[in-house]
């Protein structure tokens, strides 16, 4: 497999997303310009030249859009492998990548977020086991913050304290979510338009900056459903899904 590195020079002409083929369909253009303003801040977006089937997305853990404590270390936002791509090494393959460069830069290791068993969008951890993460913190709502340290005398990462019991002092349905996560460009509004059609109470709550990611209210902020302040749940809902949740 070959791999390339998306930069500010070639993001226009570089497909980014796995599961969209259409470069200028909105939830593209909307990666794009989150990415497009996070590569000053670091950030090492590596993909294979398969049109987006395999990528790791990290970024120095200081501009990372969590509330996390990490200094030193890279953290990764996303590491996928699509479909048939999978099980052919190549998760390896960037993994490997992302470890060489880390420590060209000097960085004390790398950190992830990922959970006890396996969630939607989130890292598998029984993967994360096998390649050396261990388990540095957890939020009560089961998000474990994982890591690979270089230096076994670095100092562990951890939670923010406004991260480690998610919840919200608002009633009705509440959504943080970020850029980051293209899909949220096309999805959220659809969830919007049905919580109104329902006469459903819905907030969302756009995070468009560093500093408000890193105090919110939840370990994930690419997407993280609360329901009368209660954390529900990180999967990306659409129409069918939300409706099959409020059915419940």
């Amino acid at each position: 497999m070959q791999y390339i590195q998306v930069t500010k020079q070639n993001l226009e002409s570089e497909h980014i997303c796995c599961a969209i083929s259409n470069n200028k369909d909105v939830q593209v253009s909307s990666k794009k310009a989150w990415l497009a303003q996070r590569f000053d801040e670091g950030l090492v977006f590596l993909k294979s030249i398969e049109r987006g089937k395999c990528f790791i997305e990290y970024i120095p853990a200081e501009n990372a859009w969590n509330p996390i404590i990490a200094d030193g270390y890279m953290y990764i936002d996303c590491l996928w492998v699509s479909g048939s791509f999978k099980g052919h090494g190549y998760s390896n393959d960037l993994l490997e990548e992302c470890i060489k460069d880390s420590k060209s830069k000097g960085k004390k290791g790398l950190c992830i977020l990922s959970s006890a068993k396996k969630k939607p969008f989130l890292a598998d951890p029984k993967y994360l086991a096998h390649k050396g993460f261990e388990v540095c913190d957890e939020s009560s709502n089961g998000i474990q913050l994982w890591f690979l340290a270089f230096d076994k005398n670095a100092e562990k990462p951890q939670f923010k304290p406004c991260a480690k019991d998610p919840h919200t002092d608002e009633k009705g349905y509440v959504l943080y979510y970020t850029s980051q996560c293209p899909f949220n460009a096309k999805y959220v509004p659809i969830v919007q338009q049905t919580a109104q059609q329902q006469g459903v109470q819905f907030r969302a709550i756009h995070i468009t900056d560093k500093q408000t990611a890193q105090n919110a209210p939840t370990p994930i902020t690419t997407y993280a459903l609360f329901f009368d302040g209660e954390y529900l749940t990180n999967e990306q809902m659409n129409d069918k899904k939300f409706l099959k949740l409020l059915s419940r």
